[in-house]
């Protein structure tokens, strides 16, 4: 971590969203980070909680409590950022930074970056870390710890800004890959986007296959705990990734619709030896994942 380190990274830390990503992040921060974190949250009760947990130093107003911030992170639902970016635009100082942990980047991050006025830097962010719990009571200084940061600089991105937030993101435990944004949506539709959507689908079906509804819910085992564990994650937050990366989502469950027909065929028909060969196939593609 940087608390070693006489100097601080950034002098001024701001944290707009002070739930379990941004919360956890400036919870690190205050270990020799920042000079300062600053928590700023439309949710005040979010944000008293933030304060008393001791994530933040102080809280502040948004949009004006940016103001004297070298360094912004957006931790905010993506169906709100670019509204937020606009809205604390006019108070961003010259020279400052701002990024964000937004599961969506493509056009979003070219939404982001022509709200950025002359003079201030934007770099897109994607943390690869987090729970299916929420809010500042989840948060915690070592969840970045050991996992990935996904950057997602442009053309437009200043070198000045990339080398600061990549730094930012190892000083907190994780290792930076860059990505293009719009490769990254196409990815993390596969890989993180439509499990959730899987996730969700069968608990939403469970209490509709049988007469006996919810009564299904007593008698699962760890299979669909551990299954289903991701349709514990915060609704809001999830509706705006899967509208937001709406095309790669849903080329992502037409693929996922086709298998899921292969095996129904498979078990339709018995054919015994087709659906162990898939099977273990699959067992051996599950086994390269660390």
């Amino acid at each position: 971590m940087g608390s070693g380190t006489t100097e601080p990274l950034f002098h001024r830390l701001a944290v707009i969203g002070t739930g379990l990503i941004g919360g956890s992040l400036a919870l690190a921060c205050r270990e020799g980070i920042a000079g300062r974190v600053i928590g700023l949250d439309v949710d005040q009760t979010h944000l008293q909680r933030a304060v008393n947990l001791g994530l933040v130093d102080q809280a502040g107003a948004l949009p004006t409590g940016v103001e004297d911030a070298d360094f912004v992170v957006l931790a905010v639902p993506v169906g709100e950022m670019t509204g937020v970016v606009r809205d604390i635009a006019p108070y961003l100082a010259r020279g400052c930074i701002v990024t964000d942990v937004g599961s969506v980047k493509g056009d979003l991050v070219a939404q982001v970056e022509h709200e950025i006025p002359a003079g201030r830097m934007y770099v897109g962010g994607h943390p690869i870390a987090g729970t299916e719990h929420s809010g500042p009571e989840a948060a915690k200084a070592g969840l970045f710890r050991n996992s990935l940061c996904v950057l997602t600089p442009t053309s437009r991105t200043p070198k000045e800004a990339l080398e600061p937030v990549t730094r930012l993101w190892e000083m907190v435990g994780s290792r930076v890959v860059l990505m293009d944004p719009f490769r990254h949506d196409r990815i993390f539709a596969l890989v993180s986007h439509l499990p959730h959507v899987v996730a969700y689908a069968l608990m939403r079906a469970l209490p509709n296959l049988t007469e006996e509804g919810e009564e299904l819910l007593r008698f699962s085992a760890g299979g669909l705990r551990d299954f289903t564990r991701i349709a514990a994650s915060d609704p809001v937050m999830w509706r705006d990734i899967l509208l937001w990366n709406r095309k790669e989502v849903l080329e992502a469950i037409a693929g996922f619709q086709k298998v899921l027909h292969r095996f129904e065929e498979m078990i339709s028909t018995q054919d015994e030896a087709r659906l162990t060969e898939e099977l273990q196939q699959v067992k051996q593609m599950r086994g390269q994942l660390q």
